[in-house]
């Protein structure tokens, strides 16, 4: 896919959900040159760290393009993570967890030891930007939306191929669970936004996350214009009639299981 054209598609995706904020292009960097010119280093450039939910912050919400080495980040749950370092012992023994957030030290262990986990070495930093805008080639696009607008995404992706999206949600570490599982998998992923994603990075309380392939991202723009002109798309025309007609195959299907009465 051309730049141009993820453009266009993240900023007809932009309007015809009605997002309060951009799509961001992620990629995860094997290597330091790959940073465009003119991505801003949180250290070097900003003059202090970033947790990885801060950095998208800034590409959803300001239009910063954000590239984020390991001397960059302030959380280290996205630095195990990625990859960037190993995790420590202590880190899989649940310490980050229990007590403060999981009841036993077994809990956050559990947590631990199923914590998303790139391999180690593989990459050396992850860079975002606004995706109407993004000079490189993403990975993957992470879209904040509210429910109605996570619902219009999901429909579409079973109007790409018929398959529901199987995901992993997790009350802790946002920013890892929206990007490792698609670069392992290649999958679409629902997040939730943590607690440090909320309390930092100004996530609302509306707000779920939808990670894309960058290779869907032409045809979720697409399935998102036909639902339109179906009458699919937002905003949603609400009623609470009783016994509303049904699609003709609704009715049928009932029909054919009984319901004589559908129509």
């Amino acid at each position: 896919m051309e730049l141009a054209q993820l453009r266009r598609a993240a900023a007809e995706i932009e309007s015809v959900l009605r997002l309060q904020t951009h799509p961001i292009a992620v990629r995860m960097l094997g290597d330091e040159k790959e940073i465009p010119a003119g991505a801003k280093r949180p250290l070097r450039d900003l003059g202090h760290h970033l947790s990885t939910c801060q950095a998208l912050a800034m590409s959803r919400r300001q239009g910063t393009a954000i590239a984020q080495l390991m001397e960059d980040m302030w959380c280290v749950e996205p630095v195990i993570g990625f990859g960037m370092a190993e995790a420590p012992e202590f880190f899989l023994e649940g310490n980050n967890r229990y007590p403060d957030s999981a009841r036993t030290p077994e809990a956050g262990r559990r947590w631990a030891r199923a914590f998303p986990m790139l391999r180690v070495g593989e990459f050396v930093g992850i860079l975002s930007a606004p995706a109407t805008a993004a000079d490189f080639e993403p990975h993957m696009v992470i879209i904040y939306c509210n429910p109605a607008q996570l619902t219009q995404l999901l429909f579409v992706k079973n109007w790409m191929d018929g398959v529901d999206v199987e995901t992993r949600l997790s009350g802790h570490a946002a920013c890892v669970y929206a990007v490792v599982p698609t670069i392992q998998t290649g999958g679409w992923q629902v997040t939730s936004p943590c607690r440090g994603d909320r309390t930092r990075a100004l996530a609302r309380d509306d707000e779920m996350i939808v990670t894309i392939p960058a290779a869907d991202l032409l045809e979720v723009a697409e399935g998102l214009l036909e639902a339109q002109k179906e009458r699919h798309g937002l905003p949603l025309p609400l009623t609470m009639k009783p016994d509303y007609d049904l699609p003709p195959a609704y009715a049928t299907i009932g029909r054919m299981m009984g319901m004589d009465w559908v129509r």
